[in-house]
């Protein structure tokens, strides 16, 4: 059996955000076993899994990633679409737009701390679209 849903998560502002919740309630029926693979449409903001208990985590994060690709960098080329464009751009290349997960006993399989981010990098940006493939039996 393979079902798929494409669906919108509501906007949200620049961060680090658990989303779990939201793609649970967007996905089709579980089936016992299988596999939940999400792809994010979006080439300004990622999907990655990090810890559900603790929002520092989230902020660090965060912060890590605007050291590593700062705004306003002279030596970047596509500067149109505002200072915070080309580092959204880096950033999800570097937290990826997809992600595996495997279904237990009709259940997402996350570890205890485990749940979905998604990485919104831009200032102000749109609900982010997102492919759901369950597939399983």
């Amino acid at each position: 059996m393979i079902r798929q849903r494409i669906f919108t998560l509501r906007p949200r502002r620049r961060g680090l955000h658990l989303v779990t919740d939201e793609i649970v309630a967007n996905l089709p029926p579980l089936p016992r076993t299988g596999m939940l693979h999400l792809f994010l449409r979006h080439t300004s903001a990622g999907l990655t899994l990090t810890e559900n208990a603790d929002p520092d985590v989230r902020t660090d994060l965060e912060r890590i990633l605007d050291r590593l690709v700062p705004e306003r960098c002279a030596d970047y080329a596509h500067t149109l679409e505002g200072v915070d464009d080309m580092p959204a751009h880096a950033k999800a290349t570097l937290t990826g737009c997809e992600m595996t997960i495997p279904i237990v006993d009709g259940r997402l399989g996350l570890g205890t701390w485990q749940g979905i981010c998604l990485c919104e990098f831009r200032n102000r940006a749109s609900g982010r679209s997102i492919v759901a493939t369950v597939i399983g039996e």
